[in-house]
């Protein structure tokens, strides 16, 4: 992966499908940094919220408001002069490239693991709006990062302090 830039306002999205862990490592990995940490989910519109619990899968047309205004957040935070840490599945690198274009400086933490842990998680999450059945298209649609992209993969696997560890050694930051 492409090497840190260190001293820079930086950015860092947790990625990864649904059931990852993006949530629980990025509110973590924030919170060790000093950083503010933004809850992707948040920002998906209700209709997107709605398909989600009916089963149906999001397409690029769906996303593409989502992934804008998340950037948005982005540009706020840099304008702030303040780095940031987001939950955000990033599926595609040109979501990801939409996500780049909110600062000069976007990065990556993919949490990554098997599909046998993932569906343990996700049939045992409640009160989340993305159902176990749509992990399958979640899996299709996934580009790994790519090696020019900036950032590090993190196994899911790993508890949740080792991961952070992990994500500061592979990412070249300090908490």
């Amino acid at each position: 992966m492409v090497a840190a830039v260190s001293g820079a306002v930086q950015h860092i999205v947790v990625m990864g499908v649904s059931g990852s862990g993006k949530s629980t490592t990025g509110g973590a990995l924030a919170a060790r940094l000093g950083w503010p940490f933004i809850e992707g989910d948040g920002f998906h519109p209700e209709a997107n919220v709605a398909k989600m619990r009916a089963g149906v899968p999001l397409d690029d047309d769906d996303r593409a408001p989502w992934l804008r205004a998340l950037a948005q957040a982005f540009a706020r935070n840099q304008a702030a002069g303040q780095g940031s840490v987001m939950g955000c599945s990033a599926l595609k690198r040109a979501y990801r490239d939409i996500l780049r274009g909110g600062a000069p400086r976007v990065r990556f933490l993919h949490v990554h693991g098997s599909r046998a842990l993932l569906e343990e998680r996700l049939q045992s999450r409640e009160g989340h709006f993305f159902p176990a059945k749509l992990l399958d298209s979640q899996l299709a649609t996934l580009e790994m990062l790519g090696p020019d992209e900036d950032g590090a993969v993190v196994d899911m696997a790993l508890s949740v302090e080792d991961q952070v560890d992990q994500a500061l050694r592979l990412l070249g930051l300090r908490a």
